[in-house]
């Protein structure tokens, strides 16, 4: 066992665990953000998603000491109090969900793209979201919500 310091959704967490043991698992269990799911635990569905510094990293297999030091924004952490983040208040507009087995890795996958470039081309966009399996094949519907609040051109 070793203590580690994690920064999550702007919080600073001592935590004491197996280093090895992948960032998901202490996610789900020592914190209860259950928004990055565990999929295919292969680093290829990209349902664990979460941002670290920004960019949207799996978490399913890496282990939880190397996120030390970095900043980690769930699903959970978008949400600024009452306040849903614009982009899930676009994909609710836009009725992107459905099962909801995608619905992390999209948005996550979403913030990331546009925190980096906030006027994305729709192949951009295509290109951010194409990582993520969605098992409804709703991917029009996540590329609408995207553009809805980029400053798509």
């Amino acid at each position: 066992m070793k203590t580690i310091s994690l920064q999550i959704n702007g919080k600073k967490h001592q935590v004491e665990v197996e280093p090895e043991e992948p960032l998901l698992y202490i996610l789900r269990e020592e914190f209860q953000l259950s928004g990055a799911k565990f999929g295919c635990g292969l680093q290829q569905c990209a349902a664990c998603l979460v941002l670290v510094d920004n960019s949207a990293q799996y978490t399913c297999v890496r282990p939880c000491e190397n996120f030390e030091g970095k900043t980690i924004e769930t699903i959970e952490g978008l949400r600024k109090g009452d306040k849903l983040h614009p982009i899930q208040k676009a994909f609710i507009e836009v009725q992107a969900a459905q099962c909801g087995y995608c619905l992390n890795g999209m948005l996550i996958s979403a913030v990331a793209l546009l925190r980096e470039n906030p006027n994305p081309t729709e192949e951009e966009i295509k290109a951010s979201l194409h990582k993520v399996i969605c098992r409804c094949g709703t991917h029009s519907r996540f590329v609408k919500a995207v553009k809805k609040v980029s400053g798509y051109r």
